[in-house]
């Protein structure tokens, strides 16, 4: 988790830059929809890697995806530490069991 962290501290830098100094910063500049248009165009691209590429071409979509829900959650004001609190919660749960506790709720 130190890399993720490291980009999360990254990330939340380059919210302040100039958009013409940082990717971050320019998304950031772009708003919510965009930043939430991208992260799906890398899920998109995520799946059809999983599907028709190779192993190499996954690694780096998913690592796309990484950065830009990173980017999204950054936008959001959620830490990348409340996600993981969240997967800790569920974890030794039965994802069936966990799914059927939400849709309880």
């Amino acid at each position: 988790m130190d890399t993720l962290t490291r980009l999360e501290a990254t990330i939340a830098q380059r919210l302040t830059a100039s958009p013409d100094e940082s990717y971050v910063a320019k998304l950031h500049a772009k708003g919510l929809a965009k930043i939430a248009q991208k992260l799906g165009e890398e899920a998109t691209e995520t799946v059809i890697a999983a599907l028709t590429g190779d192993e190499a071409e996954l690694v780096g979509e998913a690592a796309d995806l990484l950065f830009h829900l990173l980017v999204l959650l950054a936008e959001k004001g959620v830490p990348l530490s409340a996600v993981l609190a969240e997967l800790d919660r569920r974890e030794g749960l039965s994802g069936l069991a966990e799914k059927a506790a939400r849709s309880q709720d």
